[in-house]
């Protein structure tokens, strides 16, 4: 069965962060920091996910999806990253994850997708080694909950973004500004994933995924400056993330002159488990020049001659399909199936005549990027789900509460949620392909 779905994130959405027994995350304390984020705003509240469960339950259902792809919020479950659960929290996703299941939903969870304990990142956070054994250990936690009823299990979210923004750049949560020294971080994650893997397959897991953020990377041109520069950022956004979980084995780090002295012997064997499926969240390529200072080993020099989201993202719906067939072709027998977990864009929509929120551009992004994902699948790559980024508009990280993604607009100060033209037209084409299936099954 192929699955269609929505993905959201726990601190994104939730709100309530101090109901239930929740402790404190970095994003709490990052949030409160002035200057972080814009216009001042916090996931205090967001879209009351905590609270209003119920109704984006059945809005899903509405929508037709027959998938949900949320995050658990590590500080409901262990408020100070170590301990005995706290029941409150599990009951929470235990309630969801009964309710989706009543309407026909497979739920999808992501342990983690950035929101660390606060009391961790005291500790060191990921630059802790300590912390992967924390976090297999919140895994076996849930798992030991919910596994009988969850079949699909995301380790991490996106490990790239939370190590280059939040720790080599400072733009994300825990706001430090370490460039290359951040590269233990990525170490750790995916340490973290390896054990979380361990634990829940001891406890009857089905499936169990990691979702890497990919990118194509395009040389600015032919000249071999470039191209050896597109290589190193191909190394440094995709390889660094895909090659230990899918090859046993980190990439050439050389041209960023560092080497991982914090990989021990046997890391890479916990970190290469086996796994059932990779996630991939897709957006936009990237195009890379050589390096114009010194530093980095390259230019982000940004693709250019395309329509834009609201974010100023580039449109590149055929960049997914090259995404897909070209980690076919690096990976071959050792790349599972993939599922896109989260594909999606940001505009500035606002109710028109009648409440009406006529998303046109998202529309077209949509059907662009599905048309794309269905030419890799004739191209023979395995893809077996597609999941909109995201179900509702939310807290965007930096950016607070003013890029709207969701199919569904939220009017945060009441927290009414309206659909937008683009859910209905996702209802009918998920209707569309499931008729297909059918016919030809």
């Amino acid at each position: 069965m192929f699955l269609w779905g929505t993905a959201t994130a726990s601190y994104q959405i939730e709100g309530a962060v101090s109901e239930g027994g929740r402790g404190v995350s970095i994003w709490d304390t990052f949030t409160r920091e002035p200057g972080r984020i814009r216009d001042g705003h916090t996931g205090d509240v967001t879209c009351d996910h905590y609270h209003r469960w119920p109704e984006d339950v059945e809005l899903m259902a509405g929508l037709g999806v027959n998938s949900y792809r949320f995050s658990v919020a590590w500080p409901r479950i262990q408020p100070q990253g170590r301990g005995p659960a706290n029941q409150a929290g599990l009951d929470f996703y235990d309630r969801l994850t009964d309710a989706l299941h009543e309407r026909g939903i497979v739920p999808a969870a992501t342990l983690f997708h950035w929101d660390l304990p606060q009391a961790l990142q005291d500790e060191g956070g990921w630059l802790n080694r300590d912390t992967a054994c924390r976090f297999a250990d919140y895994a076996a936690l849930v798992a030991d909950r919910l596994a009988d009823r969850i079949p699909m299990w995301i380790t991490l979210n996106e490990p790239f973004v939370h190590m280059v923004y939040g720790h080599a750049l400072g733009n994300h949560a825990p706001g430090t500004a370490l460039l290359l020294d951040a590269l233990p971080v990525a170490h750790h994650q995916l340490l973290g994933h390896g054990l979380a893997v361990r634990a829940l397959r001891e406890r009857g897991a089905e499936r169990v995924l990691i979702t890497n953020n990919c990118t194509p990377v395009w040389p600015a041109s032919d000249d071999p400056a470039d191209l050896a520069a597109a290589d190193a950022y191909d190394v440094l956004h995709n390889r660094l993330f895909n090659d230990p979980v899918l090859l046993g084995a980190y990439p050439d780090l050389s041209a960023y002159g560092v080497t991982l002295d914090c990989v021990l012997d046997g890391d890479l064997d916990v970190i290469g488990a086996p796994l059932d499926g990779l996630g991939v969240n897709y957006y936009n390529p990237t195009r890379i020049a050589a390096p114009t200072a010194e530093g980095l080993p390259f230019t982000d020099v940004g693709v250019t001659g395309y329509p834009t989201t609201g974010f100023g993202w580039p449109v590149v719906p055929d960049g997914l399909r090259e995404l897909l067939v070209g980690l076919r072709t690096r990976y071959g027998a050792a790349l599972p199936p993939i599922y896109v977990t989260e594909n999606g864009c940001s505009q500035p929509d606002l109710p028109g005549p009648g409440g009406v929120v006529d998303d046109q551009a998202r529309i077209a992004y949509l059907d662009g990027h599905i048309t794309a994902l269905e030419r890799a699948q004739a191209e023979g790559v395995d893809v077996r789900g597609y999941y909109v980024w995201s179900l509702l508009d939310n807290f965007e990280w930096a950016e607070g509460l003013t890029q709207r993604f969701g199919l569904v607009h939220v009017d945060f100060p009441t927290g009414t949620r309206t659909p937008k033209a683009s859910y209905h037209w996702f209802r009918n084409r998920i209707t569309e392909q499931q008729g297909l299936q059918k016919s030809h099954s």
